[in-house]
């Protein structure tokens, strides 16, 4: 037995001695090889988050004669490959204000509004042409081309309307906005918006109302992006409701009723052939669905967020409002921007895991940001807010003003209009 496996003992380092001398030489090799560093090439997300990361600011609109907050920002279509784009903003003095869109050069003023007004829209196939809702009860349309008050068209509501929402669809066939609750009723009023060139300064009536499916404020109108049928809304008795308005009546033309257990405060439409729909609640609360999962077994949403301000770290900056929402489509990729009063600007990435903050922009803003406007096209943020500043933000951009613009801290006329519901109501569709 001794003998054998003496033998058994030589038989293994002759068979493997030659694997023995190859580690060991390998093992050399290892020790006195080049370090060689392997880079893993970045995801399309990757990519745009870093992007969205690095703006910076490229310009800032002069400070104007009478600081107010902007509300609201839209962006015209370039007409041609090449050519200018205006900026559009409401004011909460009650005037839409007009910039060139590269240089941010202050253009013209709009003051024929009455009351306050709640947004502005361009017109998808004119870029001279933009739109303006009023809670006097019209929806005014524009030619930022023309210094003269007077609007292209008026559209105007029943008696007892106050707007506080409104938008325009994909095809520029219909407007339509939202109403203040007056004793019971609130609506939904749709326009029909052809020949808006043709017809200078006349009035329309409306088409018609949707009055049954909100019960309160409708804070929010949101057509989508390229089915000029579909529209969303949401209002202050927290229900978002999706409409197919080619339908012959209301009942119908209720797709879907959701239900985000807050008052709305924004909303849109993100994912591929945007089939999904997301709110913001006035209490900070983010809800996001996905309509194309309607007529299946599989539930709808997506994610369900009662306070982004808790579950978003933003480190020492911290997270104190929300401001709406951008669907990236290179990227197919939803993100939420949201800030704090001090005007720093937190840009947070959606999954259905949850949300994760991807970049802080800080020092361009002194005060809260009520209003952005993002463009696909050369991943450029327009921000505004209640310093009363216009702010350009590009990739890697070097600012070209040749000081800092002061710190604006100024009282603004506007009045909360909505009141934040706090009762859940549960939905009446899937």
């Amino acid at each position: 037995d001794v003998i054998a496996g003496f033998l058994y003992a030589i038989l293994i380092l002759v068979v493997f001695h030659p694997v023995v001398d190859l580690i060991d030489n390998f093992n050399l090799t290892y020790k006195y090889a080049p370090l060689i560093i392997i880079t893993l090439e970045m995801t399309a997300v990757e990519k745009v988050e870093e992007q969205l990361a690095g703006l910076r600011i490229a310009r800032r609109c002069e400070p104007s004669e009478e600081p107010a907050y902007l509300l609201d920002i839209d962006t015209s279509t370039a007409a041609q490959p090449g050519s200018g784009r205006f900026v559009a903003v409401s004011c909460s003095n009650k005037s839409i204000r007009v910039y060139d869109g590269e240089t941010l050069h202050f253009l013209r003023e709009y003051r024929g509004h009455p009351g306050s007004l709640s947004g502005v829209r361009f017109a998808h196939a004119c870029d001279s042409v933009v739109f303006s809702a009023c809670s006097e009860g019209t929806v005014k349309c524009w030619d930022v081309r023309s210094a003269t008050q007077k609007p292209v068209q008026v559209f105007s509501g029943y008696p007892s309307n106050v707007f506080i929402s409104f938008d325009v669809s994909c095809s520029d066939l219909i407007v339509c906005a939202g109403t203040e609750k007056v004793e019971k009723d609130t609506f939904l009023v749709f326009w029909d918006a052809r020949g808006i060139t043709d017809c200078a300064s006349a009035t329309k009536e409306p088409l018609g109302v949707y009055s049954e499916s909100h019960n309160d404020d409708i804070t929010k109108i949101c057509f989508h992006p390229t089915e000029p049928n579909l529209v969303v809304s949401g209002s202050t008795d927290g229900l978002v409701n999706v409409f197919d308005i080619n339908k012959d009546n209301e009942d119908d033309a209720l797709i879907s009723t959701c239900n985000s257990d807050s008052s709305v405060s924004s909303l849109g439409w993100s994912g591929e052939d945007y089939k999904q729909v997301y709110c913001m609640t006035h209490d900070e609360g983010f809800c996001w669905w996905d309509m194309a999962q309607l007529d299946t077994e599989e539930p709808i949403t997506l994610l369900h967020v009662l306070d982004v301000r808790e579950s978003v770290c933003a480190e020492n900056h911290g997270l104190q409002y929300l401001v709406g929402g951008l669907y990236h489509e290179k990227a197919g990729k939803l993100f939420l921007i949201g800030g704090t009063s001090t005007g720093n600007i937190h840009l947070i990435s959606c999954g259905t895991d949850g949300l994760s903050l991807v970049g802080t922009l800080c020092g361009g803003h002194s005060a809260t940001v009520r209003s952005f406007c993002w463009s696909p096209t050369d991943a450029s943020l327009l921000t505004g807010g209640e310093d009363a500043q216009l702010l350009l933000w590009k990739p890697g951009a070097v600012e070209r003003s040749l000081t800092k613009k002061a710190s604006l801290k100024i009282s603004s006329s506007v009045q909360k209009r909505v009141r934040v519901h706090n009762t859940s109501l549960k939905s009446r569709k899937k």
